[in-house]
């Protein structure tokens, strides 16, 4: 299978490297000194005390890389709406763009029963410009669990676990999440299809919602927002408000927010992607992990008090780092 990896950062190129020793026909689309890296040396993956190199096709420009039977988006969130036109040259009649970002999809509101059904989320793809120009008949739901990270460029350091969930919009099992899948399997990751992945995809974001905007205003690690008393009441309303959301929209939640959070605590000493962006003065995720709860909160008439609240600081903290706009 051809499969285009857009945004090969340490889980794209990680996702490249693995597909790629196991036959895929992968193109990696990445930028700036690890694409130059990567097109001089390969692409070298530290893992399990192992390292691996491969050589996947590496370019800047998508219009190289020709119609892919895939084209797996592994960007930050808030990138989306920036390559809607780039995305054009992959894309065949059959393609199918897999949406492996944090947070809440574009394409959520496709196929959804109920009065929301194509619903646009303003928030995350203002103008619906990335729903109209890709369309989401061609959207895979993919929720990416582990950890990974550039340890300089051309190489990615794996930090921990190898799990993924993929699933179509409407739940139902199609051909093409089955490819994918197998495709997952055989290089070695543990891969899911599932019949309702939006459920997968709350869960997520229910960690990310307030693990990440508050360890960025506090410059905690996750063991302290999660699992001191402050922070982690402050975590545990928010994430009732967003269960409330999630609930009338149809999700169910397979824990419940003490077990969340505990394992969120668990974790350790971790800095929350959006702390490390922060720190590194890049543009942090907060539209999609936390702007757009509020946004579907408004949607379904549930009051958002404590979201509200964390949002305006985070959303501040963002303009003063002179990283973040509103939609």
């Amino acid at each position: 299978m051809k499969i285009c990896i857009y945004g090969a950062g340490a889980i794209g190129a990680w996702l490249g490297v693995e597909l790629s020793l196991a036959g895929e026909d992968v193109t990696l689309i990445a930028r700036g000194p690890h694409l130059a890296a990567m097109q001089k040396h390969g692409v070298k993956l530290l893992i399990n005390g192992e390292e691996k190199v491969t050589h996947p096709r590496c370019l800047e420009d998508p219009a190289e890389a020709g119609p892919q039977d895939y084209v797996i988006i592994t960007l930050k969130a808030h990138s989306l709406p920036d390559i809607a036109d780039k995305l054009g040259p992959l894309l065949g009649p059959d393609t199918a763009v897999v949406t492996g970002v944090n947070g809440i999809p574009w394409w959520y509101f496709y196929k959804l029963d109920g009065p929301y059904e194509n619903h646009k989320l303003e928030s995350i793809d203002p103008g619906g410009r990335f729903w109209d120009v890709v369309s989401p008949e061609r959207a895979i739901g993919f929720v990416v669990y582990p950890a990974a990270e550039i340890a300089e460029p051309g190489v990615i350091r794996h930090i921990e676990g190898n799990r993924y969930t993929m699933g179509e919009p409407d739940g139902q099992p199609s051909e093409r999440t089955a490819r994918l899948c197998a495709a997952m399997k055989e290089a070695g990751f543990v891969a899911r299809v599932r019949n309702n992945i939006r459920d997968d995809i709350w869960i997520k974001l229910w960690g990310n919602l307030c693990f990440n905007p508050i360890s960025a205003l506090t410059h905690a690690t996750l063991d302290k927002v999660a699992g001191e008393a402050g922070t982690g009441g402050i975590c545990r309303l928010m994430m009732l408000e967003a269960q409330e959301i999630g609930e009338r929209l149809g999700a169910k939640f397979r824990v419940d927010v003490d077990k969340r959070l505990a394992g969120g605590a668990a974790v350790g000493a971790h800095k929350t992607s959006m702390l490390q962006d922060l720190e590194l003065g890049r543009p942090m995720e907060i539209d999609a992990l936390v702007t757009v709860v509020q946004e579907l909160g408004r949607l379904v008439d549930v009051p958002t008090p404590t979201i509200d609240v964390v949002l305006a600081l985070i959303q501040q903290r963002g303009q003063i780092a002179g990283t973040y706009q509103e939609t």
